[in-house]
C-alpha cells in the first residue's frame, strides 16, 4: 500500500526542496515508522535519485538523505546503500555519497553493516574507498567481521597489487587494529 501511495504522490520524482520538507515531516511522526515502511520510503524517495547521480548530490538531496538517515539508518543501509554498493553506477558519485554518510551520519552498527555489505562483494577501487571511510571511523569490529576483512584483503591482494587505495587500506588495518593482527 505504501509503494502505491508513493507512486500516486510521485515521491520518487518530486522536487528536491519538497523532498527535504517531506523528510522533516517524516521525522516528526510518532510513533516512528516501522522498519518495513522506512525501507519502502528509502527506496521510493532516494534509490533512483542516488543511482542516477553523475555529479555530487545537491544540498537539498544531501539534506534529505542525511535527515532520513538520522532516524532510519538501518533500513536506509539495507535498501539504498546495499543497492549502491552492488551497482555503483558509471561514476564514483554514489561511492562518494556512501563514504560521506559513513563518515558523518551513520550509527556505529550501520557502519559495521556497510562494511559487511562491502565484504560480500567483489572489491573495486570505489569499494576500497568505502572500506577506508569505515576504518577511519575507528569502530570496534566484532571478531568475525574483522577476520572476514583480513581474509578478504589477503584474497584480493593480487588484484590490487598496484593500487594506492589498497595500500592505504592495508596500512589503516595494520595501524588501527595492530593488537588484533598476528
Amino acid at each position: 500500500q505504501l509503494e502505491g501511495l508513493c507512486s500516486f504522490l510521485q515521491l520518487s520524482t518530486c522536487p528536491e526542496p519538497l523532498l527535504v520538507r517531506f523528510c522533516s515531516w517524516l521525522l516528526a511522526l510518532t510513533p516512528n515508522l516501522s522498519y518495513t515502511s522506512a525501507a519502502v520510503l528509502a527506496e521510493q524517495l532516494f534509490l533512483q535519485r542516488v543511482l542516477s547521480l553523475t555529479q555530487p548530490p545537491s544540498r537539498h538531496l544531501l539534506a534529505a538523505i542525511t535527515s532520513f538517515c538520522s532516524k532510519y539508518s538501518q533500513p536506509f543501509c539495507r535498501v539504498l546503500v546495499a543497492a549502491v554498493l552492488q551497482d555503483p553506477g558509471e561514476g564514483t558519485e554514489q561511492s562518494k555519497l556512501v563514504c560521506e554518510l559513513v563518515e558523518e551520519c551513520l550509527e556505529p552498527d550501520c557502519v559495521r553493516l556497510v562494511l559487511s555489505q562491502v565484504l560480500e562483494l567483489s572489491l573495486s577501487e570505489e569499494l576500497l574507498s568505502v572500506m577506508q571511510a569505515v576504518l577511519e571511523r575507528q569502530e570496534v569490529l566484532p571478531p568475525e567481521l574483522f577476520d572476514l576483512l583480513v581474509l578478504t584483503l589477503c584474497q584480493q591482494a593480487p588484484a590490487f597489487s598496484t593500487s594506492l587505495n589498497y595500500a592505504k587500506l592495508v596500512t589503516s588495518v595494520l595501524t588501527l587494529y595492530q593488537s588484533q593482527v598476528s
